[in-house]
């Protein structure tokens, strides 16, 4: 499913015009990403979190040049699903 999906279904639900929705949606992720590069974790209660990990200091090879190259520790962001969530996907595959 994809963003203007995303929209359309709001839209379709809750009689809502697109573009009002369209601007909460990306105001949604805006402030979730925002929130996120300033180092906080967002919880969503009953959906999931969206957090911060942390990757430690690796070796790893440039297959093209046959050479070692460090990589250094960094961080990424990563969804983690709520447990009732992953209970109702995997209640419906």
């Amino acid at each position: 499913m994809t963003k203007a999906e995303i929209v359309t279904e709001i839209a379709n639900k809750t009689g809502i015009e697109k573009v009002a929705v369209q601007a909460v949606v990306e105001s949604f992720m805006e402030t979730i990403k925002g929130t996120m590069v300033g180092g906080e974790n967002v919880y969503l209660r009953g959906f999931g979190s969206f957090i911060i990990k942390e990757r430690a200091e690796k070796t790893g090879r440039n297959i093209s040049k046959n050479t070692t190259i460090i990589i250094p520790a960094h961080k990424i962001p990563a969804f983690k699903p709520a447990k009732t969530f992953v209970n109702k996907v995997k209640k419906n595959l």
